[in-house]
């Protein structure tokens, strides 16, 4: 909108109701802002101070322009794209609400927007970006995941919460206490990784030496692959040593180490061969009568069957 005005409001400072989608948590004194809300003021260069709560004569008079358009222009019609709206919003504004005479100033809209046009403040030479934004935990490989791609956190980040901008080009990292940016990343597909030099650790992490341990305790070959893969992709093989584990706890120790055995000698050592292996190749669980002491040879019971018999005829 502010594009086609080809300017932006005069005004530095504007009195914002209570929104959701611009204030969090409403506070006359300290309010917290929806950082899109902000970051797209910010970029205008105009300030925004929330009204008071429940103060309806403090605040701007913007509830009737809504249903106005609501009522007007839109009541009833859909449309196939964006461009189709816009191009039917054009031809509404210049033949109907340019030319009315407006309730409260009792005078022409287009005569009022041609005096008020010199007063508009230049625009920035780049739009406004917009972005999606969120909350994110920082996991044991360092990383945060934002829509199934992996994006790397600066050291000392593991466990600890970060705030998450993004759109098609970037992701970006923040401190949630300072608004820092922590780390900025280019978009990347899904199942994907992206993490700074700089940020790969020189040692393997404690967490990952207790992981590693886990999957030696887990079976041999298990332990072998978890390592080669742990070698192979540093700390990135902390999912794909979890995954294995994951596939240890639901077809079995047994079939999952074999599984892992045979991934070592053909030279794939990847957490996808052992899991499409597994997953085609399903074991049953070993029978009572092969594991179990408990249980009798055949031979043992059919003797105790004879003898309680010859017992019973003899009495």
């Amino acid at each position: 909108m502010r594009r086609r005005f080809a300017g932006s409001v005069e005004s530095r400072l504007v009195v914002l109701d209570n929104l959701r989608e611009g204030v969090l948590t409403p506070d006359i004194y300290e309010p917290t802002l929806n950082p899109l809300y902000r970051d797209v003021l910010q970029h205008y260069g105009v300030t925004a101070l929330p009204c008071r709560v429940q103060d309806p004569d403090r605040k701007g008079k913007v509830e009737s322009g809504v249903g106005h358009a609501k009522r007007t222009p839109l009541k009833g019609q859909r449309f196939e794209s964006l461009e189709d709206a816009q191009a039917y919003l054009d031809r509404w504004e210049e033949r109907w609400a340019d030319t009315r005479i407006h309730g409260t100033t009792k005078r022409q809209v287009a005569t009022m927007f041609t005096e008020e046009r010199p007063a508009l403040l230049p625009l920035p030479i780049e739009p406004f970006r917009y972005y999606q934004y969120g909350e994110r935990a920082v996991h044991l490989d360092g990383c945060v995941e934002v829509e199934a791609a992996y994006y790397g956190a600066p050291p000392g980040w593991i466990g600890r919460r970060v705030q998450v901008q993004w759109n098609d080009a970037v992701v970006r990292l923040l401190n949630p206490t300072t608004g820092q940016l922590l780390r900025e990343h280019l978009r990347q597909e899904r199942g994907r990784h992206r993490i700074h030099d700089e940020d790969r650790p020189r040692r393997t992490p404690l967490s990952t030496q207790q992981l590693l341990h886990r999957a030696e305790k887990a079976g041999k070959h298990i332990g072998q692959l978890c390592h080669a893969m742990h070698a192979k992709h540093g700390e990135l093989a902390v999912r794909r040593i979890l995954g294995t584990l994951a596939l240890a706890k639901k077809y079995g120790i047994a079939s999952t180490d074999d599984a892992c055995a045979l991934a070592l000698e053909t030279s794939t050592r990847e957490y996808h061969f052992v899991r499409r292996y597994l997953e085609h190749n399903p074991q049953l669980p070993l029978s009572l009568r092969q594991v179990d002491p408990l249980i009798r040879q055949l031979t043992l019971y059919r003797d105790l069957i004879e003898n309680r018999t010859r017992q019973e005829d003899q009495s």
